[in-house]
C-alpha cells in the first residue's frame, strides 16, 4: 500500500457523481493530496437497508456509479481499496430468494446461517445471553424457507442475512468476490464486519479462536491473488496488537477518541501510552462512515477488571458528554436509542463538530494523525471539515447519516475555498512528498500538555538528514509543524 494519504469515500456523496466524476475531482482540484481511495460499497445496489453495506450482487458495481472498467481507469490514478462484506448478505438477492422458495433444492443451500445450525439441540438461556451483539436485542429474524418458519442469523439488520463461512456453499460465495475484484485491478480490501464471521455455541460469537482461523485462511487466500487485507474490527485495544500480527493492515480506531480525549482534558498521557505501543501497519483515521468508537479506548467488557481501557471509564463517559456539548447536542439526537440503526459503542458526530468547529484544534488533530506511523486515511467529509448533517438525519432517522453527507459539485467548489479545508490540503501534500516520512518516527520526550513527534529521513545523497517534527500545545490546541524543505 502506497505510503500516502487514503480518501475514504461513498462514489456517490462526494460530488453526487459516478467514478468517472469522482475521477476527475481527483486528478483535478483535488491533485496530489490522495495516493489511494478506499471506495465505500459499490455494489448493486448503493441504497439498500445499510448503505450499500447489504449487497444484493457483490460482484456487480451499481450502473448508477458505472461499471468495472470506470473502476479500472479511476485505478490507472489512485490505488483502490474495497469491502468484502463477509459477514452477510441481503435478503433480497437472488442467492436468498432461491433459497427461501427451494430449500435444499436450492444451489445456495448452507450460504446462509440459521438458528439450527449453531444450536442443533436448542440453546439455554446462557448461550443467548452470552452472544455479542453490537446492537440491542438478539441477533435472529424469522423468515420462511420452503413453506416452514426458520430463525436465521442477523447480526445487524434483519435485512442483512448472515453467511455460513464455514459451509462450502459460503466458501465459495466469498472466493468468487475476491476473484472478481483481483481480476478488475482492486489490489487492496477490506474485510468488513469479520469479527462476527464465526458463529459458536456457548461462546461470544465475536472474536473467538476460530475468528482468527477464519480472518488467518482469508488472507492467505487473497494474498494468493495479491490482494493486501485491511481487517475492520472495533474492540477492545488489545485486540487490535493481536490481529495487526496476522495480517497487512488494521485501523487504529483508538487514535479518534484518543484524540478528543487529549483535547478535551489538556493531557497527552493516554494518547502516548498508546502511541508506545500500537501497531504500526495501521490505517491512521480520525473519522469514517461509522461513529466515533468509544469501546475501543475502554475496558473488556467481559472483564473489566482484567484488561482495563486506555482512559478510566469516568473519563470516558465524561469525553461523550464533552462530544456531545461540542456539538450543541446533536450527536446526542444521533446517539444509542436516540436513532435507528444504532450502534452501542459509538458516538454519531463529524470530527470537526467534536472539536466544536474550532478550526485550529481540527488542524492540530490532523497534524496528529498524519505524523503516526501508518497509512493516513481521511473520510470525505473530514476532507471538507464538515458539520453534522441533520437534515439528513431527520430524513432518515438513521444516526450514522448525521456523518454521510451528500456533497453537490457547487458545495465543493466552494468548502475548498474555505482555510480550514486549503491548509488541511497543504498538510496532506506535504505528508505524501516530504522525505522524512519514509525514515524514522519518534516521539519526543515532553510534559503531557504537550505532544512532540518528529521523522527523520537520511540518505547518501543528502548531506543532512530530512526532517518534519510536530509540536502540538493541549492547553491551547495549536501545533507548530517544522521541516526541511
Amino acid at each position: 500500500m502506497k505510503n500516502q494519504v487514503q480518501l475514504i469515500t461513498y462514489v456517490d456523496r462526494l460530488g453526487g457523481g459516478g467514478l468517472a466524476q469522482l475521477q476527475t475531482l481527483l486528478t483535478g482540484p483535488l491533485a496530489g493530496v490522495f495516493g489511494g481511495v478506499h471506495l465505500l460499497p459499490f455494489f448493486f445496489p448503493i441504497d439498500g437497508a445499510d448503505a450499500g453495506f447489504d449487497p444484493i450482487d457483490h460482484t456487480a458495481i451499481d450502473s448508477r456509479l458505472g461499471d468495472w472498467n470506470d473502476l479500472a481507469a479511476l485505478g490507472q490514478h489512485v490505488e483502490v481499496m474495497a469491502d468484502v462484506i463477509v459477514n452477510h448478505m441481503s435478503s433480497e438477492s437472488p442467492e436468498f430468494q432461491d433459497w427461501a422458495q427451494r430449500g435444499d433444492a436450492s444451489p445456495s443451500a448452507g450460504l446462509f446461517l440459521t438458528y439450527d445450525a449453531v444450536f442443533p439441540q436448542g440453546a439455554t438461556q446462557a448461550d443467548l445471553l452470552s452472544i455479542y451483539r453490537p446492537r440491542p436485542g438478539l441477533p435472529f429474524t424469522a423468515a420462511t424457507v420452503k413453506g416452514e418458519r426458520q430463525l436465521l442469523w442477523t447480526t445487524f439488520t434483519a435485512k442483512q442475512v448472515d453467511i455460513d463461512v464455514q459451509h462450502p456453499t459460503g466458501q465459495k460465495y466469498l472466493s468468487s468476490i475476491l476473484r472478481k475484484f483481483a481480476d478488475n485491478g482492486i489490489r487492496a480490501i477490506r474485510l468488513d464486519a469479520a469479527g462476527y464471521a464465526i458463529k459458536k455455541a456457548g461462546d461470544s460469537c465475536f472474536m473467538m479462536p476460530e475468528t482468527f482461523t477464519f480472518i488467518d485462511a482469508f488472507a492467505t487466500e487473497a494474498k494468493a491473488l495479491g490482494i493486501e487485507v485491511l481487517v475492520e474490527i472495533h474492540s477492545h485495544h488489545r485486540r487490535q496488537i493481536e490481529i495487526a500480527k496476522r495480517v497487512d493492515w488494521v485501523y487504529d480506531f483508538a487514535l479518534p477518541p484518543l484524540v478528543l480525549h487529549a483535547f478535551a482534558f489538556h493531557t497527552a498521557a493516554a494518547l502516548k501510552s498508546w502511541i508506545a505501543m500500537r501497531p504500526t501497519n495501521a490505517l491512521t483515521v480520525l473519522d469514517t462512515h461509522d461513529g466515533i468508537g468509544i469501546i475501543d479506548i475502554g475496558a473488556e467488557p467481559s472483564d473489566r477488571e482484567g484488561h482495563p481501557g486506555l482512559v478510566a471509564p469516568a473519563e470516558l463517559d465524561a469525553l461523550v458528554e464533552h462530544i456531545h456539548k461540542n456539538s450543541g447536542g446533536v450527536s446526542r439526537k444521533a446517539t444509542g436509542a436516540a436513532a435507528s440503526n444504532l450502534d452501542l459503542y459509538q458516538v454519531n458526530c463529524t470530527f470537526y463538530d467534536a472539536l466544536a468547529r474550532n478550526d485550529a484544534a481540527y488542524l492540530s488533530a490532523r497534524a496528529i494523525q498524519f505524523f503516526l506511523p501508518g497509512i493516513p486515511q481521511v473520510y470525505y467529509v473530514g476532507l471538507l471539515a464538515g458539520q453534522n448533517d441533520v437534515a439528513l438525519l431527520e430524513r432518515t432517522g438513521v444516526g450514522r447519516d448525521i456523518n454521510r453527507h451528500h456533497y453537490t459539485p457547487d458545495e465543493i467548489h466552494r468548502e475548498l475555498q474555505r482555510p480550514v479545508v486549503a491548509q488541511l490540503l497543504d498538510l496532506m501534500r506535504l505528508r505524501n512528498t516530504h522525505a522524512a516520512f519514509q525514515g524514522q518516527f519518534s516521539l519526543l520526550t515532553s510534559d503531557d500538555t504537550q505532544l512532540h513527534l518528529r521523522w527523520e529521513s537520511a540518505s547518501a545523497e543528502d548531506a543532512q538528514a530530512q526532517f518534519a517534527e510536530l509540536k502540538v500545545c493541549l492547553r491551547t490546541l495549536t501545533h507548530v509543524l517544522t521541516c526541511s524543505e
